[in-house]
C-alpha cells in the first residue's frame, strides 16, 4: 500500500486508476485523509474534474437505464 511521504512516492503523478479510485471513493464519501492529501499533493485538478464529470454522467445514465428497465417490466 502506498504511504504518502515515502521516498519513492514524492515525484509520482497519480495514474488513471488512482484518479478513478479516489474520485469514486469521494463520490461515496469514504475517502481517507491520507488519500485526500496524496490527491492534493500529486493529482491534477483537471483530471479530477473530468473524472467527476464522467462518473456523474455514468451514474445518471445508470439510473435512467434502471428506471427504463423497471417501467418496461411493469408494463407501462
Amino acid at each position: 500500500m502506498n504511504q504518502p511521504g515515502k521516498s519513492g512516492d514524492e515525484n509520482r503523478e497519480l495514474s488513471f486508476v488512482d484518479t478513478f479510485k479516489s474520485t469514486a471513493m469521494a463520490f461515496l464519501g469514504v475517502q481517507s485523509n491520507a488519500n485526500r492529501e496524496r490527491d492534493f499533493r500529486h493529482g491534477k485538478m483537471s483530471h479530477f474534474i473530468w473524472m467527476g464529470l464522467i462518473l456523474g454522467a455514468a451514474f445518471v445514465l445508470t439510473l435512467v437505464g434502471v428506471v427504463q428497465l423497471v417501467l418496461h417490466f411493469a408494463g407501462s
